[in-house]
């Protein structure tokens, strides 16, 4: 078979349930469901640190936050590692990242294993945004979303057609603060968003970590992210809701650039005679609170924050409009690419090919439960580390209280807590029953396994 092309499209902060495919109640994204109705719909990936920079560096290596160095977001990834876009390169494969970079810069973080960068600095901007050009910065005017897609097309054009590809298409949107196009800002102006079933959680029960958390919709967002001041006369309820709207509508509104997006890629696809050959990844860096249990960011192990969503088309070898429930992780894509590339997968990866999952579904002796750590402690966000394991149906969390001296975290202590939740029983994570009775056994053998892989990846802080 012909080495396939790769298109891998990553949004920031994009929550799975921000797709209409994946159900949502909040908003449409018609050309991600044409994604998916020609391809396949994972409804259980996710991520091993929900955080921008380390998952950017775990997707591009295939390992875990302490074997790539890349703990928080205040780690620049070494770019002398091995990455899958550096292997591709070697491999044949002309590459190129467009888009968001979050990962450093300068001679040691700059995107290396490509042929062709051109990436915002930091976090980027949304309007008339400065990139940086293989290492020339420039400035370039209209709407973040739209330009790195023109870039992107624009190489997909000037590429050489008798070699296979990489193209890294990666979106700013929709991170903070949720600055939308010009021509989305009436969205959602004639119709309020619907507001989740937890937005009014008081967390009683949590871990003190969900207390102390600053994410709160209603109290923490910023100004800059508001875009407004709180109208006057409005009693603390209507306040509340009044908030939870300007977040909302203006975080759906750049989906809908990245929708929109997304539709011109595969069009461009299909124009070229490319879609057949071609791999298109559609994922998010994590998933977002988009008002649940009252807040917005990430980084808890919460259900919203965690899952992420991953769409894969491949028509010439793969099933279309079909759902794959397996458990599927950030550091698996890395060797997935390679897999299919024909690439010889080197030591170090630590996710899975799920290529046989892609092609068959259900696999013998897949995995059926995971490791996850959040390393950054008690940063301006002021969210505790931790580490847990997530089962089908179980998962336990240990908020242990420390900043172990990675970058960015405070040196304040907390007092360590777990936290146990039955998923089956109570999906929105409301009840925390790590000292109910009933769940000893249940306690006991998810500690087992916890500490089984923590120490199965090596992770021995």
């Amino acid at each position: 078979m012909t080495r396939p092309n790769i298109v891998f499209v990553l949004t920031d902060d994009h929550a799975a349930h921000a797709l209409s495919c994946y159900g949502s109640a909040v908003t449409t994204t018609p050309q991600l469901d044409r994604l998916a109705a020609g391809g396949l719909r994972f409804t259980n990936a996710f991520c091993t640190n929900a955080l921008c920079t380390p998952s950017r560096a775990s997707i591009l290596t295939g390992a875990y936050s302490h074997r790539n160095g890349v703990y928080t977001l205040d780690d620049n990834l070494d770019n002398r590692q091995t990455t899958f876009p550096r292997l591709l390169q070697q491999a044949g494969y002309q590459t190129a990242i467009v888009g968001k970079w979050h990962l450093g810069h300068g001679e040691r973080h700059d995107p290396a294993g490509f042929d062709y960068w051109n990436v915002l600095p930091d976090q980027g901007e949304y309007v008339d945004p400065e990139l940086i050009e293989l290492g020339t910065r420039t400035r370039r005017t209209g709407y973040v979303t739209d330009l790195v897609t023109d870039i992107a097309l624009d190489w997909l054009d000037r590429r050489d057609p008798d070699r296979p590809f990489l193209l890294m298409l990666h979106h700013k949107a929709p991170h903070s603060p949720w600055v939308p196009a010009d021509r989305h800002r009436d969205l959602f102006a004639d119709r309020p968003v619907p507001v989740p079933s937890t937005y009014d959680d008081d967390h009683a029960g949590r871990a003190e970590a969900a207390r102390v958390a600053k994410i709160r919709v209603d109290t923490h967002l910023s100004a800059e992210e508001l875009k407004a001041p709180v109208p006057a006369g409005l009693t603390w309820p209507e306040e509340r809701l009044w908030k939870y709207q300007r977040f909302i509508a203006d975080y759906l509104r750049c989906v809908a650039a990245v929708d929109e997006c997304v539709g011109r890629v595969l069009d461009r696809l299909d124009d070229a005679g490319l879609a057949d050959d071609t791999i298109v990844v559609y994922t998010s860096d994590q998933g977002f609170f988009l008002g649940d249990h009252g807040w917005f960011d990430k980084r808890f192990m919460y259900e919203e924050s965690l899952r992420m969503p991953l769409l894969v088309r491949y028509p010439r070898a793969l099933p279309a409009g079909e759902t794959r429930d397996a458990m599927v992780l950030n550091v698996d894509f890395a060797p997935t690419l390679l897999d299919y590339a024909g690439v010889v997968r080197p030591p170090g990866l630590q996710g899975r090919s799920i290529r046989p999952v892609c092609e068959r579904g259900d696999v013998d002796g897949w995995r059926d439960a995971f490791y996850y750590r959040y390393w950054e402690h008690l940063s301006a966000i002021s969210v505790c580390a931790h580490y847990g394991v997530r089962t089908g149906r179980y998962k336990l969390i240990h908020y242990y209280g420390e900043g172990l001296g990675t970058t960015g975290s405070s040196d304040v202590s907390m007092a360590p807590e777990w936290e146990l939740f039955d998923l089956q029983e109570d999906p929105l994570e409301l009840a925390n029953v790590y000292a109910d009775p009933r769940y000893d056994d249940v306690r006991t053998d998810l500690t087992r396994l916890l500490y089984e892989l923590k120490a199965e990846v090596g992770d021995d802080r």
